[in-house]
């Protein structure tokens, strides 16, 4: 019709219009072949698929038949079982019924019956086994425990060096005394009370040192020693030697207590605690350097844990901190109590505070690890030659006559010399006249007498009021 159309317009001729004729029949017979042929192979395909699908299905109901068969099979073979079952309980039930008739003997009886004939049998071999396991695993028990204990000793052995209340600086030459007692013994004079020890000058060469704190010695001695070596021997430069020395003994104390807590691999405690701990290097218990035992018994503690499977960390802990209390000065009451206390107040974990508690056994052993500290410690103290009783007796009557003194309104501080055979006692000339001083020391001397109804010898008190003017110029 369009080739029509486009004829009559004279658009086309007509070989064109045959050929474009000829042209659209080719691609419509070429469209219906492709049609065809697209159809075939859907049908193919369509045909392979229900063929797969009735295999499969074929399976599926092989698979469902043989599955059928099987549990068939098992109900079968489990009413089996359970028909030959009932039947051996029939005739186990016969059984026991022939045998009660026969024996005259329920079960249970016959049972008890039997277990007692054995027991009877069995009674002596089981009394002499059981006694001879007693007596080996006492034997090894006894044996191990040494074992341990041996070890931990082993791993806490420290050096010792005997220290008690004297302390002694050689002279580099005798006319270096002169110059330390100065003109009519103001030197020596103001040593001694600066320092609070006692300085004997009788024996050639040196200067002995005594006093029952060894923090005052060892002031005493590193400041006497700072004097030689300055040469500026006199009340003014000695009074500034011993603050400057007792300033520069803190940070040894604080550098002590760090490293005995970092030797046992005890880290990052509150600076209160190592401040404390450094003055154990001053402090003597029974005669025992504190460092010196709680390295000992730390690392004793450490290695019975280590056996016994307890809480290392803390057994370290426990037996690090138990004697904190000896150290702890302004503060009454037991060093159990006053370390039981700082511990508390530095929130240290209840497991440790409880072991310190036990550790003189003031409370019931609360754990494993409480009796590896109290073993550990008795250890380390109770080992021949650690302590010396008559040395901590001399230590708490020294502490009661200067702190007797310090109790009395006025009274700025207060020394215990010569062994506690003297006291001298330093007033406040501002609260105390001379009047007053005599006046005190009768008191002292009455309030002393109560306190000690036995003692080896007398006391000397002497109290001290000295007045200074002091005036520094601008220039």
């Amino acid at each position: 019709m369009l080739a029509n159309i486009f004829k009559k317009l004279g658009l086309i001729s007509q070989k064109e219009l045959e050929e474009a004729k000829t042209k659209a029949e080719s691609i419509l017979l070429e469209a219906k072949e492709k049609s065809l042929k697209i159809i075939q192979e859907a049908e193919e395909k369509a045909e392979k698929i229900r063929e797969k699908a009735l295999e499969i299905e074929k399976l599926a109901l092989e698979k469902e038949k043989t599955l059928e068969r099987e549990k068939q099979s098992l109900e079968d073979k489990k009413r089996h079982l359970e028909q030959q079952i009932e039947e051996i309980n029939k005739k186990k039930a016969e059984l026991l019924t022939k045998l009660e008739k026969i024996a005259q003997l329920t079960s249970q009886q016959a049972k008890d019956l039997l277990l007692k004939t054995w027991e009877e049998k069995l009674k002596k071999e089981i009394a002499e086994r059981i006694k001879s396991a007693e007596e080996e695993i006492k034997d090894q028990s006894e044996t191990k425990a040494k074992e341990i204990l041996v070890d931990a000793m082993r791993f806490g052995a420290t050096d010792y060096v005997a220290e008690y209340t004297l302390s002694t600086v050689n002279l580099p030459n005798e006319d270096i005394k002169g110059r330390i007692i100065g003109k009519e013994g103001r030197n020596i004079r103001a040593f001694e009370l600066a320092t609070g020890v006692d300085v004997d000058l009788e024996e050639e060469g040196v200067i002995k040192l005594s006093s029952f704190d060894p923090v005052r010695r060892a002031v005493a001695k590193e400041a006497l020693e700072r004097l030689i070596r300055d040469g500026r021997i006199q009340p003014q430069r000695i009074e500034e030697i011993v603050a400057k020395t007792k300033s520069d003994l803190d940070k040894v104390i604080f550098q002590a207590g760090k490293e005995l807590a970092n030797k046992v691999g005890v880290y990052n405690l509150p600076t209160e605690l190592i401040k404390l701990l450094g003055r154990f290097k001053y402090r003597y218990s029974y005669g025992q350097n504190m460092i010196q035992h709680t390295l000992e018994e730390t690392k004793i503690g450490i290695a019975l844990a280590h056996e016994l499977k307890a809480n290392v960390q803390v057994v370290r802990l426990a037996c690090l901190l138990h004697d904190i209390g000896k150290v702890v000065t302004d503060k009454e009451g037991s060093h159990i109590e006053l370390g039981v206390e700082i511990l508390k107040k530095h929130n240290m974990p209840q497991a440790v505070i409880s072991a310190v508690e036990a550790h003189h056994e003031d409370i019931p052993f609360p754990s494993v690890e409480a009796v590896i500290v109290y073993i550990a410690d008795a250890v380390s103290g109770g080992r021949p030659g650690a302590r010396h009783e008559d040395f901590e007796n001399y230590l708490k009557r020294i502490k009661t006559i200067e702190e007797t003194a310090k109790n009395f309104k006025g009274v700025s501080d207060a020394y215990a010399l010569q062994a506690g055979r003297e006291l001298r006692v330093i007033v406040k000339p501002e609260e105390i006249d001379d009047d007053s001083a005599l006046i005190l020391s009768q008191k002292l001397k009455e309030e002393l007498e109560k306190k000690f109804d036995v003692f080896p010898g007398q006391i000397k008190i002497t109290v001290i009021r000295e007045f200074r003017a002091e005036a520094v110029t601008r220039i």
